[in-house]
């Protein structure tokens, strides 16, 4: 089944008489279970619910592993980094990874006396990197700085070390690109951002190959309370039916704004993994079936970034990405990001792209003056 139709029909119930297409979501503590719980398909709500059930089907097809549904994209994170290190315990940590991820690591994983080892992982690893390490964690494309590592390669590496794979996949999705399918022992996503593409929720999901990986991910959830609202579950689900043309859209209007871009004197740079020229491309072009929403650039400094940003009329300046309207910000003003004080990160939307490239023209032009 092709992803257009899959994303549609995944964890849909079979056709019935007077059946909802996506019945709703289902809100409850505790549910009817006498006599022996084991009997019961459902019992209380911190262990299970039939709307995340839903949702993790139609994941667990997209992803092509076992999936479940976390409260967070940062939730997924820790569940992994906390089901698989113990003390004592190595993680080699691409070093261009999600910010929050790095401080995690560096932080409470390190104080138990995990050791967080920062690796770079475009242009492949090191296997000397990787001695005694527990787990590898990637992540590709990065964000914010759109560099893609080859999963396969780096995977390969890593089982010759015995070591785990994670891949961060949230700015490709899993019609992006499929980590499982690559190598990977997890892949996670931010479902707050391009999975679900209104930015009306937060949320996360992690999928695996090994169905022992899912119970251990099930039991610290279950443990941790780490659990998602069946509300919020259930609008990713109804999201998920448009994630193929969303990102249609959206990758287009995002190639279309980096070959724009591109032409722009001003600027220092523009990554986007879809560009022909772009660092990445080559390896983009082998694993990803799409390049994602995300494009960044780098203007000459602090004050014509917030220039530009303060002209924009149509593209409007805010933190995360992967939604329906474009929008971009300086990276730099969170002081995490190994970025330069002009550059910016900007999400393609899914509005007409002659009116974005417009706005985009009128906002860069008034940023030189």
């Amino acid at each position: 089944m092709r992803d257009e139709t899959l994303v549609v029909r995944a964890g849909r119930p079979p056709a019935s008489p007077g059946g909802a297409f996506l019945p709703g979501p289902v809100f409850a503590g505790p549910f009817h279970a006498a006599g022996d719980p084991a009997a019961s398909p459902f019992t209380y709500g911190r262990f299970h619910n039939p709307t995340w059930s839903a949702y993790e089907a139609a994941l667990g097809e997209l992803e092509g592993g076992i999936a479940l549904v976390f409260a967070s994209g940062m939730a997924a994170t820790t569940a992994i980094l906390g089901s698989v290190l113990r003390p004592g315990d190595a993680v080699a940590l691409a070093a261009e990874c999600y910010y929050t991820t790095r401080v995690l690591a560096r932080g409470y994983f390190a104080e138990m006396g995990v050791e967080v080892r920062l690796v770079p992982t475009v242009g492949g690893l090191d296997p000397a990197q990787v001695t005694g390490v527990r787990l590898v964690w990637l992540e590709s494309p990065t964000n914010p700085g759109l560099d893609v590592c080859d999963i396969a390669a780096i995977a390969g590496v890593a089982r010759a070390a015995g070591a785990l794979v994670a891949v961060d996949n949230t700015t490709a999705t899993p019609l992006g690109q499929r980590p499982l399918a690559l190598g990977a022992d997890f892949s996670l996503a931010s479902d707050t951002k391009a999975m679900t593409g209104h930015g009306d929720l937060i949320l996360g999901h992690v999928a695996v190959r090994e169905a022992a990986w899912a119970e251990r991910l099930r039991a610290w959830r279950t443990q941790t309370g780490s659990i998602a609202g069946p509300f919020e579950v259930w609008l990713a689900h109804r999201s998920l039916a448009t994630l193929a043309l969303r990102l249609e859209r959206q990758c287009q209007n995002a190639l279309a704004i980096a070959e724009f871009l591109a032409r722009r004197p001003e600027l220092l740079r523009v990554r986007y993994p879809g560009l022909a020229g772009d660092p990445s491309h080559a390896v983009a072009q082998r694993q990803m079936h799409r390049y994602g929403p995300v494009v960044s650039f780098e203007m000459a400094g602090r004050s014509e970034a917030e220039r530009f940003l303060a002209a924009c009329a149509l593209i409007h300046e805010g933190t995360s990405f992967g939604g329906e309207r474009t929008t971009a910000e300086r990276r730099a003003r969170w002081g995490a990001d190994p970025v330069g004080e002009g550059f910016v990160r900007l999400s393609a939307g899914c509005e007409h792209i002659d009116d974005i490239l417009a706005d985009l023209a009128q906002a860069l032009d008034r940023a030189r003056t």
